[in-house]
């Protein structure tokens, strides 16, 4: 079986503007300049997906329940536009914040690699020949761990800068 090539996003403050624990659909804004990328991408022959630290589920600000609500809702967005993602992966977790279950050290929390690592293993992904697209360096260190080619996107005023 032939290995696909990925692009990997980060969510927050990468394809959708950084509200601070968005906790409420109505603050979620989609950077413009995400789905001109995302669209390129794909007419190029990558499939798209997106891995976020979500430690606001560790730090109670909002649970697993939402945030699964969140991706869908933000699927159909990007659908609308002619994107499509694979999968969204996420990593609950926090080393300091949380219950027994939240409160860890995980290797799916970037900057490890291992929302990556499952989504190779789960998509048959060439690593090698993958992208990682973030806004902060641990999502260019987990990109760069999985032997991804790191991006650091910078959003300012709707426009994305690589």
């Amino acid at each position: 079986m032939k290995k696909i090539k990925a692009a990997f996003f980060d969510r927050d403050g990468t394809i959708i503007k950084d509200a601070n624990y968005l906790s409420d659909f109505s603050k979620i804004e989609v950077v413009p300049e995400a789905i001109k990328l995302c669209l390129e991408l794909q007419k190029i022959g990558y499939k798209l997906f997106v891995v976020t630290n979500q430690s606001g589920i560790a730090r109670g600000c909002f649970d697993e329940v939402f945030v699964k609500y969140t991706h869908d809702y933000l699927a159909k967005l990007f659908e609308k536009e002619g994107v499509f993602f694979e999968k969204w992966y996420y990593c609950p977790h926090h080393p300091e914040y949380g219950n027994k279950f939240y409160k860890k050290v995980c290797n799916c929390r970037k900057p490890q690699p291992g929302m990556l690592l499952q989504a190779a293993q789960e998509y048959n992904i060439d690593l090698k020949k993958s992208f990682m697209f973030g806004d902060k360096l641990c999502d260019l260190q987990a990109g760069q761990a999985a032997g991804c080619k790191s991006f650091y996107i910078q959003n300012i005023s709707d426009q994305i800068f690589v």
